[in-house]
């Protein structure tokens, strides 16, 4: 199948999701598309320093996650599956993330809305999968986990949608487990699902707490994009660490519940269960973690980790 290498300029990027608007390239199912995805601040910063600044061809009035796309995938058709296996993720020379000076809810909650922001610059090493930053004299080092942020269908739903909250058409995720060796199910509703990524991370906790992971930009992202026969309500994923069923939902509880319940039917399918007999077994192997709570909506991921039963 093809590869098809997709240039970071600003007519390959937007920051809305619509389902009427037109691809900047159409592939065959089974083909790979390679790109470059810009930092969070709409830039890449060259090893020099010097930064090159880029905005959405589509200039829509509120801010949005610059994604490249959309992408028209000629197999896929509403009721079908979007397969992307995720094969390479290659952050940057950089990254930043920060907290406090602004209103948003996490902020006031606690209790940075009104202090001076703190920003950390992250120096990223890629041969030793590491972040660097400095705090005063001291220095903090992580092991990097690369995912992308954002990677979406168009949504069912006419008109024009913003970037922040993710919903059933997937968007902006924010799942750190989402990394190399992913395959990632996206439900398709709209002729060609018109597929878009982007909002690159080099390392993020569950929850997103400050509002960003390290926001970075990745010099690398390599998918393979496959239009399958499955039917799904929402963003299903096959992570090196096991399945993941999600929910998205202003009340945590409602977030949890949507993604227990995408969990207890896939357990159902996968192992030929009644719901009672998913429910009773998945309580003793399936976890649950806040995907993120700064989006609007909150995440939930529920976990079957790979391996923990063995049927006999």
């Amino acid at each position: 199948m093809a590869v098809h290498k997709i240039e970071l300029k600003n007519e390959h990027l937007h920051a809305s999701f619509s389902r009427d608007y037109e691809p900047v390239l159409t592939i065959q199912s089974g083909d790979s598309i390679e790109c470059m995805t810009p930092d969070i601040g709409w830039g890449y910063n060259d090893p020099q320093g010097h930064r090159t600044n880029f905005h959405s061809r589509l200039k829509e009035q509120e801010w949005g996650h610059p994604m490249i796309g959309p992408i028209y995938v000629q197999e896929a058709k509403p009721g079908m599956a979007l397969k992307i296996q995720i094969e390479q993720i290659t952050p940057a020379h950089y990254g930043w993330n920060c907290a406090g000076g602004n209103q948003s809810w996490h902020s006031r909650i606690l209790g940075v809305d009104t202090m001076e922001e703190s920003t950390l610059d992250w120096e990223i090493d890629r041969d030793h999968k590491t972040g660097k930053t400095r705090i005063g004299e001291r220095s903090f080092t992580v092991d990097l986990e690369p995912f992308m942020g954002v990677m979406a269908v168009a949504p069912e739903e006419p008109g024009i949608h913003p970037t922040i909250p993710p919903g059933r058409f997937g968007g902006n995720i924010d799942c750190k487990e989402l990394v190399e060796g992913t395959t990632l199910y996206l439900p398709v509703f709209v002729e060609g699902a018109l597929f878009s990524v982007g909002d690159g991370h080099a390392k993020q906790g569950d929850g997103e707490v400050s509002g960003q992971a390290i926001e970075c930009p990745m010099d690398s992202v390599v998918l393979n994009i496959e239009a399958v026969d499955m039917q799904l309500n929402g963003p299903l994923a096959n992570t090196p660490k096991g399945w993941m069923t999600f929910g998205f939902h202003k009340d945590l509880n409602e977030a949890t519940i949507i993604a227990l319940n995408e969990m207890i039917h896939f357990m159902q399918k996968k192992y030929d269960l009644s719901r009672t007999e998913a429910v009773t077994l998945a309580s003793t192997a399936v976890d649950l973690h806040i995907t993120q709570i700064v989006n609007g909506v909150k995440g939930v991921h529920a976990i079957l980790p790979h391996g923990v039963f063995r049927e006999s």
